[in-house]
């Protein structure tokens, strides 16, 4: 039971998605951050479980990245209908994904493994702390400052710099990708192809 683990923390990740999605149209920011750390928390501990006892599987390595990609999305699908973020970020966001989701499919079957990397994480990483900001800052610039009646400092929109550094990390990690999909993976792939060919043309 326990080596099943890591796939139910995944699926719980997948579950937590549409609470946090409720929790930030209703403005309990805060409970959404909450929810949000704890399905960050799951991430963290599926992953150290599945290393740490080889708990590997081909279902973990499907879901877990799409349980990320899927609240990611979720989420800022969430902020742009709430006006909170400008709509060309979820978009750049979603074509990434769709071109990445594309070339992983283009080398299904070939072999080819193109592992995840330093830049990718870290963008995945920028947009969570970048949400997490823009939820805290509506909590304080709103809710907040009407539950205690006081006249608290208007906290300015700081989030808008790291959601510009995690679009440029992310056409980064697009480009990237690009790169090791087409040069390492498809070119070395045809290049063992023909190398196949020569050598069965040799021995015929």
């Amino acid at each position: 039971m326990f080596k099943h683990v890591p796939n139910i923390l995944t699926i719980i990740r997948f579950l937590l998605i549409p609470i946090i999605i409720s929790l930030a149209f209703k403005h309990n920011y805060i409970g959404a951050i909450i929810v949000l750390t704890i399905s960050g928390f799951t991430d963290v501990l599926d992953g150290y479980i599945a290393r740490k006892f080889n708990f590997i599987t081909d279902f973990g390595k499907l879901m877990d990245p799409l349980a990320d990609k899927a609240t990611q999305v979720a989420l800022l699908g969430t902020l742009t209908l709430q006006k909170i973020i400008p709509i060309w970020i979820i978009v750049i966001v979603i074509i990434k994904e769709f071109l990445m989701i594309s070339g992983a499919s283009f080398l299904y079957g070939k072999e080819l493994v193109v592992s995840s990397k330093w830049y990718g994480k870290l963008a995945t990483v920028l947009f969570y702390i970048a949400i997490v900001c823009s939820l805290f800052t509506e909590y304080w610039n709103g809710p907040l400052k009407e539950y205690i009646n006081y006249n608290l400092p208007t906290l300015p929109e700081f989030h808008t710099c790291i959601y510009y550094l995690a679009i440029l990390t992310t056409i980064f990690s697009l480009v990237m990708y690009v790169k090791a999909f087409y040069l390492q993976g498809y070119l070395k792939k045809t290049m063992e192809q023909n190398k196949d060919k020569s050598i069965t043309n040799t021995t015929k």
